[in-house]
């Protein structure tokens, strides 16, 4: 059954359809990365979102996906700047957009 709810999300991240959250017993897997981008919603965020879905593409790996906009779930990762990608509970790139390559590279360790 895992192996069918991984596969939805490469779906979802092929074909950029919204994030759709995952039963939290799926997200434990030891093999699927938990991937978050956080920001209010402006250009930039929304470029990081979309490199991150384009990654994905690139790199074969399970992976949720989840856009942040709330303030004060941001406000948990204390940072002031946005965009801000989160891998596994980990905040690799702040304050910019993250690259594509960037992101692929990331997702390889």
């Amino acid at each position: 059954m895992n192996n069918f709810f991984a596969f939805f999300v490469r779906i979802i991240a092929k074909y950029e359809l919204a994030f759709v959250p995952l039963p939290s017993n799926l997200k434990n897997d030891k093999n699927m990365v938990d991937i978050k981008v956080l920001g209010p919603g402006c250009a930039k965020c929304k470029a990081t979102y979309g490199n991150v879905l384009e990654a994905l593409k690139q790199v074969d790996v399970e992976a949720t996906v989840e856009k942040v906009e709330d303030i004060e779930e941001m406000m948990k990762y204390n940072v002031l700047t946005t965009p801000v990608l989160v891998i596994d509970g980990q905040i690799k790139i702040k304050g910019r957009v993250a690259q594509v390559n960037e992101i692929v590279e990331l997702l390889k360790k």
